[in-house]
């Protein structure tokens, strides 16, 4: 079974946290602007990996934007393998937003947050 997570927007900072058992488990950093916000980079605690902060981040981000009528721009890898898994998120991606082709290998689908530390 997988942990408790729960994620906060924390406005100030541009960023979703997800937290397990009152630490912070990991980050997704955006960019808001008038009508869309841009997913910039998730970052899970190499503690708490294998644990669902990740796919929770993204989650709670894309139906968020969603809620608010927001274009995405997937610029995270993390975040684009996501929707990628995921079509039913394909529809709030921004009109023209273009990504490079994925590497030959994975197809772009690992889908791993980077590990970090907070």
């Amino acid at each position: 079974m997988a942990d408790e997570v729960e994620v906060v927007d924390n406005e100030v900072e541009s960023r979703y946290e997800a937290w397990i058992d009152g630490e912070r488990a990991g980050l997704l950093t955006y960019r808001r602007r008038p009508g869309r916000i841009s997913f910039i980079h998730t970052e899970i605690d190499d503690r708490f990996g294998g644990r669902g902060a990740g796919a929770q981040l993204v989650v709670t981000a894309l139906d968020a934007a969603r809620s608010a009528g927001l274009a995405i721009l997937p610029f995270c890898p993390f975040v684009s393998a996501y929707i990628d898994r995921h079509p039913e998120y394909q529809g709030l991606i921004a009109d023209g937003y273009r990504r490079e082709p994925p590497p030959s290998g994975d197809g772009g689908r690992s889908g791993e947050a980077a590990p970090g530390g907070s």
